[in-house]
């Protein structure tokens, strides 16, 4: 990890400005932000780790746990919370064995809800990965869920 990080650092500069690219960058490789890690990068940009930590707490793109394999995200937009996003919801957190913002033991799988994703006309919409998955039910989610753990395996 540290060889990675150190690599990230020699591409940017060390202005203030550089923060946001440097941690994009960070996690692209790592996968999260450990706490070790952004005290290196504040050091590398000589600005406070309150600074680093704030930008890293603030916006929703950075994480500081580690993440699954595949991230499962759910939406809980207007439409799909209409067309039941909450049964399905409350489906994946079953079959994953996790709440929302967990991780499952096995590393495989990190579940969190979006406010929206646009697919309202598919409503209501899962996302592993890249993949969009539409007019979902409860045993749909669930039947996805299990295709993708057993070609991960």
């Amino acid at each position: 990890m540290r060889s990675e990080l150190t690599e990230v650092l020699q591409r940017h500069g060390t202005s203030r400005s550089d923060l946001i690219p440097i941690i994009q960058d960070v996690q692209d490789v790592i996968g999260w932000l450990p706490l070790d890690v952004l005290q290196d990068v504040a050091n590398h940009l000589n600005v406070p780790e309150a600074q680093v930590f704030g930008v890293v707490t603030f916006y929703a793109q950075f994480r500081l746990k580690p993440q699954g394999k595949h991230r499962v995200r759910l939406c809980r937009g207007t439409a799909c919370h209409v067309r039941g996003s909450g049964h399905i919801h409350e489906a994946i957190q079953s079959e994953l064995g996790v709440s929302e913002g967990g991780t499952t033991e096995d590393q495989l799988f990190t579940y969190e809800t979006v406010a929206c994703v646009g697919c309202c006309a598919l409503s209501p919409v899962i996302m592993i990965d890249e993949s969009y998955h539409g007019r979902m039910t409860s045993e749909k989610a669930r039947t996805v869920l299990e295709k993708h753990a057993t070609a991960a395996r």
